[in-house]
């Protein structure tokens, strides 16, 4: 059954590609050994230099240096370590400040939370109906005792991307440290730190077709950050924890696969989305901006229906998409960035992320919006808020 499902939830997860485990499975089977140094035994040497391999590819990606990254569990742990390992640095010596924005991902939001409760001041700046935080309203929050700025690259919902360009200017003038969330941004879009002055920023291989439990928080040199996880010294004594060599090698080769042919072919396939979408179906709404948005991501809403009835009845016809809608979310609350963009709850729970991969085509594109626009009109038909009945 699940074979012959159209998988358009690549934004959750993503399904492995064949040459990531290639390039992963000496180092399960052979090559097994946890990392040594030169002084270790021979095995041992090799899994470091395979690490190292790792971390210099992915470090060289985002403009930095390989003594720059820290592999990681994901991008939860990679966030975590950035806010909680900035606070632990800077909390009694500069200041208990921190500004994120309210869309953010989980990760940056519950981790600023648990900060508030530990007496740290946090500020969660508004943004505008497209999902963008205004970088004046960035530099305005800043204060003295402010340690860190979070500000995600894209959006996971909606798929707007920020100017983090401009916002890590202001911090950089500022003498604040600036993180930034791009989990869903690396490696398809931008983002080179040698000319961005961004401090810290969250990666992960989950959506790129590599595996799953993998990722990574380029620390620039120079930039204080505590230990927040006790152990060994791995990770320059970042990040306790024996290695997963197969999962950075992994988490290389999948970063490395990503062309901007495909980005662009992407980028296409979702437009062509979107047209349809909003071309043939009548009361849509998009979410998100039009044009800055991830090149794989579209969020619409389906006004007088509920999110959770679509991706129900998708799923009967083989499609697999993701809501915003309460009832699919373990908290039971609508989509925070729905509201977060001044939706309201019917704007929220109509509404459905298409999020493509690379494994997609158009004929799943043609075949996805075939089939919601006849289960949307369905569930029109029978429904009490459809205007005209």
């Amino acid at each position: 059954m699940f074979g012959e499902t159209v998988y358009l939830d690549n934004a959750a997860a993503t399904r492995l590609d064949e040459r990531v485990l290639e390039a992963m499975k000496p180092y399960l089977f052979d090559t097994y050994a946890v990392a040594t140094s030169e002084f270790g035994y021979s095995m041992g040497i090799e899994a470091r230099e395979a690490l190292d391999r790792a971390r210099a590819s992915l470090a060289a990606r985002l403009g930095g240096g390989a003594e720059e990254f820290i592999f990681t569990s994901g991008s939860t742990e990679s966030s975590n370590m950035a806010l909680k390992g900035v606070a632990l640095a800077l909390g009694e010596k500069k200041g208990r400040h921190l500004i994120t924005s309210r869309i953010e991902d989980f990760p940056v939001l519950n981790t600023a939370a648990t900060l508030g409760k530990q007496g740290f001041k946090v500020t969660v700046l508004d943004v505008d109906a497209d999902g963008l935080v205004d970088p004046s309203a960035v530099e305005k929050a800043i204060s003295s005792d402010t340690v860190v700025v979070s500000i995600q690259h894209a959006n996971q919902e909606i798929g707007t991307v920020q100017d983090i360009a401009s916002i890590a200017e202001i911090c950089r003038a500022k003498g604040t440290l600036f993180h930034t969330d791009a989990t869903h941004s690396f490696p398809r879009l931008p983002l080179d730190v040698s000319k961005i002055p961004a401090d810290l920023v969250t990666v992960a291989a989950h959506a790129i077709h590599g595996p799953k439990g993998m990722g990574g928080l380029y620390l620039r040199s120079g930039t204080p950050l505590g230990k927040w996880m006790d152990g060994g010294f791995q990770e320059f004594n970042r990040r306790a924890g024996v290695e997963d060599i197969a999962g950075a090698v992994g988490f290389a080769t999948a970063a490395e696969l990503i062309t901007d042919e495909e980005t662009a072919r992407l980028r296409a396939l979702r437009d062509r989305l979107l047209d349809r979408v909003l071309g043939e179906i009548p009361y849509t709404t998009l979410n998100g901006h039009r044009t800055r948005r991830l090149p794989q991501n579209a969020n619409v809403t389906f006004h007088y229906v509920e999110g959770e009835s679509i991706t129900l009845q998708l799923d009967m016809r083989g499609f697999a998409v993701s809501t915003g809608s309460a009832c699919f979310s373990k908290s039971l609350e609508a989509s925070h960035v729905i509201l977060g963009i001044g939706g309201d709850h019917e704007r929220a729970h109509g509404s459905v992320r298409f999020s493509l991969g690379r494994y997609n085509t158009q004929e799943d594109v043609d075949g996805v919006v075939d089939a919601i626009a006849e289960v949307v009109g369905e569930l029109r038909a029978i429904s009490p808020l459809t205007p005209d009945h």
